[in-house]
């Protein structure tokens, strides 16, 4: 069931996703779906934890920035891999087993980096929160490139500094934001 809704979610993004859809795609009543469950909101928790069960866990470098790394890539990769990916794992706080598998990791290499506990937590929410970011703004961008729109509406009098970084704005430069970012991160950790 949770496949069929990815499926769905892929061809036609989170907006056409539907309980109904689901039952629809599967030749079910809407019960059925509902049965398994219980509301959208529990479909798109399920959902979410699926693609973040994509996400291999395994052959991780030893070191724990490399790990922390690695992880990161990995964890903008899985939500990048579907259609509105980003948005629907943002949209949800799913407390399910590949979700919290993955945070344990995560959290983990940044404890085997010597992190007190509260920095090691909150290192984990900034990289996540920071992940979903990028990976929303790359997805959306997608389709409806922010490029032409900024250089139309961001003038050098009107907007000094933007127009000063314009160049680096751009929709081809987000593996090297995140790769920027995550960097810059990892450094104040």
């Amino acid at each position: 069931m949770i496949q069929a809704a990815l499926e769905l979610l892929d061809e036609k993004g989170l907006d056409a996703l539907s309980t109904r859809a689901v039952a629809d795609r599967l030749g079910v009543r809407m019960n059925t779906v509902l049965w398994h469950v219980k509301t959208k909101a529990g479909m798109l928790e399920l959902m979410a934890d699926a693609v973040i069960g994509e996400i291999p866990l395994d052959d991780l470098p030893g070191t724990w920035d490399e790990r922390v790394r690695e992880l990161a890539y990995r964890y903008r990769g899985a939500l990048l891999a579907h259609r509105d990916g980003a948005a629907l794992v943002v949209g949800t706080n799913a407390a399910e087993p590949h979700t919290l598998n993955f945070a344990n990791a995560l959290v983990g290499a940044l404890l085997d980096g010597d992190l007190e506990e509260r920095a090691a937590a909150w290192t984990a929410w900034t990289i996540v929160y920071f992940a979903f970011g990028l990976a929303q703004e790359e997805q959306a961008a997608a389709h409806q490139p922010l490029e032409g729109r900024l250089a139309a509406t961001v003038s050098a009098a009107a907007h000094p500094a933007l127009h000063r970084v314009l160049a680096h704005l751009g929709a081809d430069s987000f593996d090297e934001r995140f790769e920027f970012g995550l960097t810059r991160i990892l450094a104040r950790s």
